[in-house]
């Protein structure tokens, strides 16, 4: 069996670990000159020399939730590592599992369409040193493109006619920009959270807008305050859904990413609605073509190791070891989800949410699959870290933890 993996970042890497130990043929295609995806970071924003989206991130997890099940991230004193520290781990997982030579760099996707007869999968790529396009077949497709990459930015009544700064968090470097300037940070996920501390070391002033129904137990300083969420936009002021009034310099949009596939052809059978990438089994198998997978969708996760269980788990189907539903019993699991998620007041957008129901997540691909599960001590921890994060932004990463057993951590 012939398998193309799309992106060389942390959920590319597991699918190779995973491949390369059974009897397929390998090739991933990684857009850019190294390894490990969202976690290099660059300095440039915007697009690369090539004309490509420019990735990057930081971390907000402890490191004792972000190894793989088989290769844990080395003991330290610290449990928060910095995003050099997690990209010199990517690098030697690669390097332990000898997974460079499958890896062609600088060969980027262009398209993925399903072959005449739709039993293979022809896909398009181009090798950017020499600007030639490539013509390969596959029997199998992981895509791990990541999805940290195309802003979401809300439509904001007035947006248009603000003359002020607008920026979205992707294209954030330094806090250097925002100095002496007021600032509404719209969003209190991870990035608007510790965006919003961390500029106000230079801002003079730092509106939070949420619409967190509970209250942030974070103490912030002084010159930052929370507001609701925006009803509206002028020239130079921003008024909030409570009525209130603010004369504002910067925009500052951290308000996630959308779902890209800007590779996958129609033919492909998915598609993205209001964010919420369908129709798929279990957040990642398409249903129309079941040798089509996107890796690493469900967020708020232990990210690399559910990257491995998603792998692990479509090996299972793909070797033949299990057979697929059918489409009718994938299709109405899909919507009984959705549906589910609706009762809960969430909506599509919320779809690939997992926060703290990862853990059902992560027994449903075990148990289905039958292949071993992740410990449940690995939620548990990721749970604390996140309640830590709300509850105390300026000192949750002094926070260091130990893990005693599949079901066991504590605080050191």
């Amino acid at each position: 069996m012939k398998i193309a993996v799309i992106g060389a970042g942390s959920a590319g890497l597991a699918a190779l670990r995973h491949c390369t130990s059974g009897t397929y043929e390998i090739i991933c295609y990684e857009k850019t000159d190294r390894i490990g995806g969202t976690w290099v970071y660059r300095e440039e924003i915007g697009l690369d020399r090539y004309g490509l989206a420019i990735h990057t991130s930081i971390t907000n997890l402890p490191k004792e939730v972000m190894g793989y099940p088989d290769y844990l991230v080395p003991d330290s004193p610290d449990s928060y590592l910095t995003r050099t520290q997690i990209l010199e781990f990517l690098n030697s997982y690669c390097d332990h599992f000898k997974l460079r030579q499958h890896i062609w760099l600088l060969h980027n996707v262009e398209l993925v369409e399903p072959s005449k007869g739709g039993r293979k999968w022809t896909i398009k790529v181009r090798n950017l040193k020499e600007n030639i396009i490539l013509t390969e077949s596959f029997d199998a497709v992981m895509v791990c493109n990541g999805h940290y990459f195309e802003p979401s930015i809300p439509n904001l009544k007035g947006q248009e006619t603000f003359q002020g700064q607008q920026l979205h968090s992707h294209d954030y470097r330094v806090p250097d920009i925002f100095t002496d300037k007021t600032i509404v940070v719209l969003g209190a996920g991870p990035s608007g959270m510790d965006l919003a501390l961390e500029i106000s070391g230079k801002a003079k002033r730092v509106i939070l807008s949420h619409h967190l129904k509970d209250p942030i137990g974070t103490i912030f300083p002084e010159n930052v305050v929370q507001k609701p969420d925006i009803k509206e936009v002028t020239k130079h002021d921003v008024v909030f859904e409570d009525g209130s009034k603010e004369p504002v310099d910067v925009l500052f949009y951290c308000t996630g990413y959308k779902y890209s596939f800007p590779f996958l052809s129609e033919q492909c059978g998915i598609r993205v609605d209001s964010n919420m990438v369908t129709p798929l089994w279990k957040h990642l198998v398409s249903i129309e073509n079941p040798t089509l997978a996107l890796v690493g969708l469900p967020f708020y996760v232990c990210a690399f190791s559910m990257f491995d269980l998603q792998v692990r788990f479509l090996l299972q189907y793909w070797s033949g070891k299990k057979d697929f539903p059918s489409k009718a019993n994938m299709l109405k699991e899909e919507a009984e989800e959705l549906e589910n998620r609706k009762k809960e007041g969430l909506g599509k957008k919320h779809f690939h949410l997992m926060g703290f129901k990862q853990g059902h997540y992560y027994d449903d691909l075990a148990n289905t699959a039958g292949i071993t599960p992740l410990p449940p001590v690995l939620t548990k921890l990721h749970n604390e870290s996140s309640t830590r994060f709300l509850d105390d932004l300026v000192h949750y990463r002094e926070s260091r933890y130990k893990i005693i057993d599949d079901y066991n951590f504590i605080q050191l």
